[in-house]
């Protein structure tokens, strides 16, 4: 049994002024913004360009192209299935130690030459921040792969005791089939992590990202190939959902799903398979991170800048575009009036533009179906009579998607923007009377049919130790005095329940298990060769 290297958390870069990674980085924008892309479909190993070019743009700059990506059909997602059917036997077969050498490759290329390649993708593909980015795409994926290379040793490892004359093992068997990753647009790591961790373990996989994600998605395929990955263990296609899903969820060899995207659509997945479970070799993987409606509440003991500076970064950064951002808070009336004047002071401060320029916190909301989803929440609130616009209200999509970081007063808890996710840089607070604090943990509770992320700001820790039990349900991961965003690999392992998803926990041991299918193997040394045991014999 081989020793993996030790992972480690990949060191975020600061991008100081003047400093080497900030100019590098800057030089990798130019370049990209110079140039535009053809990007191809990448199918058993080969590129793969079509007839219809789709143009991709920077949601902050849309008169910009950055490329174009080359739109496949029906007949694309058959032959990716079969290019990874193909590859299956030899991938499977393929040493573990020699599986995980690609991937820490892969983390290692991603991290040196293909660095600044890679923030600028997703910098200007996604509008994401210099910060943004850096926690993402670049240290959060190689994280992944680091991790994941590191719990599949410990799996691995993992064998049953043995008697004498007897010998028992686990083999540690990838799925039967082939896996398919369905990827989200707000996390280029995310995207990279879904496809390969099954990969790692011996799967094969037809992986079809968001659209709006496929800039970067292509990068991440070709450090993968440059990392040594064979031809047809991930085959990429840029093909329509309804499409893909057809010919997948219906083909015999489907073996799993590994999805994060939204909860309506995943819950219409699970009921495709459910009705085609009859077609299927075994019983598909279902694992799927999906919505969320975050909380923060605080109790009145509570530090009123540490809560107000958790919001605005909790709720704003990427513009409220991540499963876990804050977008419901729950403040006494005691703390309130400090709690504003620090976040309405901050968000006085908070610049919104281009990525481009790095003094901007706030970039532009990822499409126009999102920009007019998000608009229409912020224009409903602007009517009700329950609901005051204390901050930002206003959007624009003239030049780039932009919405102004917003945040709504309500004296309603139970109004809509408390409830419903929203997916942009909308935060909700309520305030309650500091004796209702036991009544508001219930209402937090119940509210919304989501559990992934919440926070709980107090100092006194009785206070804490009975919010913890409280809330025990209501979120997956949980931070006490902390914003509810930023989960680290091998740290706080990412994923929550009730319609938030499986809770499989992307970034430990606990996915990985998900991608395996053991086989108990006994062998007897000295087998029996008489059939009678000794109770059948009389004195």
């Amino acid at each position: 049994m081989y020793t993996v290297p030790q992972p480690y958390n990949e060191p975020i870069y600061n991008y100081a002024p003047g400093s080497p990674e900030k100019i590098a980085l800057k030089k990798a924008l130019a370049e990209a913004k110079s140039t535009q892309k053809d990007i191809p479909m990448y199918i058993g190993g080969k590129e793969v360009f079509t007839d219809q070019k789709v143009a991709l743009r920077p949601p902050h700059e849309l008169a910009h192209t950055l490329g174009h990506y080359s739109k496949g059909n029906a007949a694309h997602v058959q032959q990716a299935i079969e290019a990874a059917l193909a590859a299956k036997a030899s991938w499977e077969e393929l040493p573990w130690e020699e599986r995980a050498a690609i991937f820490l490759r892969a983390a290692d290329l991603l991290t040196g030459p293909y660095r600044a390649r890679m923030s600028a993708a997703t910098m200007l593909c996604q509008s994401k921040n210099a910060y943004q980015q850096e926690i993402d795409c670049i240290c959060e994926l190689a994280d992944f792969w680091r991790y994941n290379v590191h719990f599949a040793q410990e799996i691995y490892r993992q064998q049953p005791i043995s008697t004498k004359t007897t010998w028992n093992r686990t083999d540690w068997r990838p799925l039967e089939g082939f896996v398919f990753a369905l990827t989200p647009f707000n996390f280029t790591a995310i995207a990279g992590n879904l496809p390969t961790a099954p990969a790692m373990l011996g799967n094969v996989v037809v992986w079809k990202p968001a659209e709006s994600q496929i800039y970067s998605a292509s990068l991440i395929m070709e450090i993968l190939i440059e990392a040594g990955l064979p031809a047809g263990v991930i085959n990429l296609v840029y093909v329509d959902g309804p499409t893909v899903g057809d010919i997948v969820l219906s083909h015999p060899e489907f073996a799993g799903i590994h999805f994060t995207g939204s909860t309506g659509v995943f819950q219409r997945l699970w009921t495709t398979i459910g009705n085609n479970i009859a077609r299927y070799k075994s019983y598909p993987r279902i694992v799927g991170e999906t919505g969320g409606k975050d909380f923060v509440v605080a109790h009145a003991s509570a530090d009123p800048k540490a809560v107000a500076v958790g919001l605005g970064r909790g709720a704003f950064e990427y513009q409220g575009q991540k499963c876990s951002a804050a977008s419901r808070a729950y403040i006494p009336q005691s703390l309130w009036p400090a709690v504003q004047e620090h976040l309405l002071e901050d968000l006085k401060q908070m610049k919104m533009g281009s990525t481009e320029d790095f003094t901007n916190f706030v970039n532009a909301v990822i499409d126009e179906k999102a920009f007019n989803k998000i608009a229409a929440y912020i224009d409903a609130a602007k009517q009700s009579a329950s609901v005051q616009v204390i901050a930002g209200g206003n959007h624009d999509k003239s030049k780039g998607y932009f919405i102004e970081p917003t945040v709504l007063l309500t004296t309603d808890p139970n109004y809509t923007t408390m409830c419903e996710e929203i997916f942009g840089p909308v935060l909700t607070i309520y305030v309650y009377e500091d004796a209702d604090f036991d009544a508001t943990l219930d209402l937090v509770d119940r509210t919304s049919p989501y559990a992934l992320t919440g926070a709980i700001f107090a100092r006194d820790r009785m206070v804490i130790e009975r919010v913890n039990r409280k809330l025990r349900h209501a979120a997956g991961n949980y931070y006490i005095n902390d914003k509810p965003t930023g989960a680290v690999v091998g740290q706080q392992p990412f994923g929550g329940g009730r319609a938030s998803g499986t809770n499989d926990k992307a970034g430990s041991m606990i996915n990985l298990y998900r991608w395996l299918s053991p086989r108990t193997m006994k062998e007897n040394a000295v087998p029996p060769v008489d059939f009678r045991y000794p109770f059948l014999g009389e004195e």
